[in-house]
């Protein structure tokens, strides 16, 4: 027995990491997912009409997106720890004083630029790019499983923010919501740190790579686009196609986390419960979507292969969205929607870091996040002005929704094992860069 107990492997510390972020991030994505639920008892207090509010939500994601490069370059340079700490305590003092809003302008500023703003710190591009240091063989599964904090952000929060909004008032709930966010600070100060070499241990848990007998084999080459700036990076072909299908992806995404709630309400008749529990539900389903496509990336392979997939499911969804018009159309949409929801995250940011480092991989991934808040930026103003001008959300939706099929197509064309370290071995690299 005592032999057993003392040749048992402890679990890596990388996991308690991932761990911590990922519950970092479902309570600051799920505060910042659920504007949703705020958006028409808020309108109807203030006589807003759908655009007017929807100028707050949109400049939101533009200001979160622009700061992402930023908060990358940060990151980069210092680690990232104490500008998370400080993200969360400015982003869960600005979801508090949202509870004072009086006008518009206020809403802006606070929501739009603020907590918009704070959230840019623990945002999913920097904790990815926080697991591509703690994790190599395992990149894909550790960010997946980051990443399914926006999942459950939706699952719980989003219900459990329309519960609060029934049981009390949309004031009380927004203080609820931040009091919320600021309860994370003791597990961020504890659990997050910068890099597994300082805990004296190496990416995976694994020996001393210099020692091993070459067991990474698949992770052990250098890709010939690997950059130490992120200016290099924007030379080549393989970001830009990705961060074009992550512009389509943030039209998608974002625009139904501010207005799929209000479309079920408005275009579809049902009540603000049943529509928070559509959307959770989908969210819910999106868990298994995020995990499994990391997972698949780590064992199987073709990442690119599985992002074009990914696009393509939530292209089929969206043409169920707009095409049957009922309440079983939207559990529908959710079902298939929920498994490709957030599956691309986990999938880009491992391709990103295989084909071009490590070295610039916050900055990187924050600007090409910032192609999806710009996508999102622009696609939550579209629904709101066609809304006012149509009374539905079908002409927004099905726009959108016809982008995803080209985005599918560029995902699908990135030259993946000409790129990636992940198919390159030890030579050198001037060796692969000559391919």
């Amino acid at each position: 027995m005592a032999s057993t107990e003392n040749t048992k492997k402890p679990i890596f510390y990388g996991w308690y990491v991932c761990a911590a972020t990922m519950f970092i991030g479902f309570v600051v994505i799920g505060a910042r997912n659920s504007f949703g639920v705020f958006v028409v008892p808020m309108s109807e207090e203030f006589e807003w009409n759908r655009f007017t509010v929807s100028i707050a939500a949109a400049l939101g994601v533009l200001v979160n997106g622009v700061s992402q490069p930023f908060m990358g370059q940060v990151f980069d340079r210092t680690g990232g720890r104490k500008m998370i700490l400080i993200s969360l305590v400015v982003l869960g003092s600005g979801v508090v004083l949202l509870s004072l809003t009086f006008h518009i302008l206020f809403l802006v500023f606070m929501f739009g630029i603020v907590v918009s703003m704070a959230q840019s710190g623990p945002a999913l591009s920097n904790t990815a790019a926080l697991m591509s240091r703690w994790f190599k063989r395992q990149r894909g599964t550790a960010i997946s499983v980051n990443s399914a904090a926006l999942s459950l952000g939706g699952l719980i929060m989003v219900p459990f923010s329309m519960y609060l909004l029934q049981a009390t008032n949309w004031r009380v709930a927004w203080i609820a919501l931040g009091l919320i966010v600021l309860a994370t600070l003791p597990m961020a100060y504890l659990f997050l740190h910068e890099r597994p070499e300082k805990k004296g241990l190496f990416p995976d848990g694994d020996p001393d790579p210099d020692l091993d007998g070459g067991s990474g084999r698949r992770r052990s080459g250098t890709g010939p686009l690997e950059v130490t700036s992120w200016r290099q990076a924007f030379k080549s072909a393989p970001i830009w196609q990705l961060s074009g299908s992550y512009l389509v992806c943030g039209m998608t995404t974002t625009v139904l986390a501010v207005h799929f709630i209000p479309f079920a309400i408005d275009d579809r008749g049902l009540s603000g419960s049943t529509a928070a529990t559509i959307f959770g539900y989908m969210m819910g389903l999106n868990i298994l979507g995020v995990l499994g496509a990391g997972r698949l990336s780590d064992k199987i392979g073709g990442t690119k292969n599985w992002l074009a997939l990914v696009y393509f499911v939530r292209g089929i969804a969206y043409i169920l969205l707009v095409s049957i018009d009922s309440v079983a159309g939207l559990w529908i949409f959710a079902t298939v929607a929920g498994f490709s929801w957030i599956a691309t995250v986990p999938l880009t940011s491992s391709l990103t870091a295989e084909v071009y480092g490590l070295k610039a991989m916050g900055t990187i991934s924050g600007i090409s996040f910032m192609f999806h808040s710009i996508g999102g930026f622009g696609s939550i103003l579209l629904a709101g002005l066609l809304f006012d001008i149509s009374g539905s959300y079908t002409l927004p939706f099905a726009l959108v929704g016809s982008l995803l099929f080209p985005a599918a197509l560029s995902a699908f064309t990135i030259k993946e094992k000409k790129y990636s370290a992940r198919y390159q071995t030890s030579l050198p690299t001037a060796a692969a860069a000559g391919d």
